[in-house]
């Protein structure tokens, strides 16, 4: 235990340094002065800092600063002014141990992300350091955490998680840490996922967290991850997930397949309409309305999201035709013509005169209903 650090110890230095680096008047009598002189930095409790020189000198330096602020009580001017410039010193000195001490402990734990994540089996032990690992990313930029990713090659091991992994919910975990390194940093992150074998990953997975992803990294990376999946050919098979038996995933595949009509060029669309996207849909919205019951009468005050989230098919065909007519890759005449095969298909697709009568009203007037 000799070589770990007390958590304790580092989680009081860390809570102590925060206060006192955002805090400009400092009172020597408070918990925290009392806190951080009575941390025994120098034997086995805090290791972290006794193995680096940098910290130890500047633990060292902001104990003689408190020191010399608690000599200077009396109300002298000399001393009103020497106080208000140490008060300063040790708030720099303060923030700079609080960038040092995250720095180690990001290090120290990247270094155990990286050899579980190396370790055969250990599931367990995999989901604990992948969840640290996105709450960590999630708390925002820093450039010391993205150059220990990189240095280490922390995406390669998540991208073979997700790709090649055994346990499902340890590859989950995984790609929620890939989409929380895409948004820690597009520009670096977000072309490590093009050039990778994520998508590939997140589509075989085939779980509701897994579209739910995808999902969001088409809302991140827009367009080019469109034309990603277009590319390597999984538009069919993210389709193919709209009939399994699992309910939450067929939702999360018609979230994935509305957002790239949104961003996806003519011909990625064209070709979501000639894998029977339409058809799909025109049965799965049916189903919908036989379960939510047609003679049902309709709360008006319930928001329309939330209709969709205990619904998720309801008008998912006119919601389909919405999101061809407000789309951003593609120019008005391939919209027109998709429109067109749309209209012509949900027809072709019913089952009664009164289906087709309801479907191409709500395409022509934009009725979710």
């Amino acid at each position: 235990m000799a070589n770990n650090p007390n958590p304790k110890t580092l989680e009081s230095l860390v809570s102590t340094m925060h206060h006192l680096s955002t805090n400009l008047i400092i009172d020597v009598d408070s918990p925290w002065i009392k806190t951080f002189l009575d941390l025994d930095h120098n034997n086995n409790s805090s290791p972290l800092i006794a193995a680096d020189p940098v910290l130890s000198t500047l633990v060292a330096h902001l104990r003689t600063l408190m020191e010399t602020l608690k000599g200077l009580q009396d109300y002298s001017f000399g001393s009103f002014v020497r106080r208000w410039l140490l008060n300063f010193e040790i708030a720099a000195v303060a923030g700079e141990i609080l960038g040092n001490v995250k720095g180690s402990l990001d290090r120290e734990m990247m270094e155990r992300v990286v050899s579980v994540l190396r370790e055969a089996g250990n599931d367990e032990g995999k989901m604990r350091v992948l969840g640290w690992f996105y709450k960590r990313v999630c708390k925002g930029f820093d450039m010391g955490l993205q150059d220990l990713v990189l240095r280490m090659r922390v995406f390669e091991l998540l991208e073979s998680v997700v790709c090649d992994g055994e346990c499902v919910l340890v590859r989950e975990k995984a790609a929620m840490a890939i989409a929380a390194l895409a948004g820690f940093n597009k520009v670096v992150f977000v072309g490590l996922v093009l050039m990778g074998h994520t998508v590939k990953g997140l589509v075989s997975m085939g779980t509701s967290c897994s579209l739910r992803v995808l999902g969001s990294l088409i809302r991140l990376i827009r367009g080019h991850l469109v034309d990603e999946i277009d590319l390597s050919g999984d538009i069919p098979k993210i389709i193919g997930y709209l009939g399994s038996e699992d309910e939450s995933v067929p939702a999360m595949a018609l979230d994935c397949l509305l957002e790239m009509t949104f961003y996806g060029r003519c011909e990625t669309v064209e070709m979501m309409v000639e894998c029977g996207l339409i058809e799909k849909l025109v049965f799965l919205q049916r189903q919908e309305t036989c379960e939510k019951g047609e003679g049902q009468e309709v709360n008006e005050d319930v928001d329309e999201e939330d209709v969709f989230e205990d619904h998720p098919f309801v008008g998912c065909v006119a919601r389909f035709a919405l999101q061809v007519e407000m789309g951003k890759g593609m120019e008005s005449d391939g919209k027109s013509r998709i429109k067109t095969e749309i209209l012509w298909r949900a027809r072709e697709a019913s089952v009664s005169e009164a289906e087709a009568a309801t479907l191409v009203a709500a395409l022509l007037w934009g009725s979710f209903s």
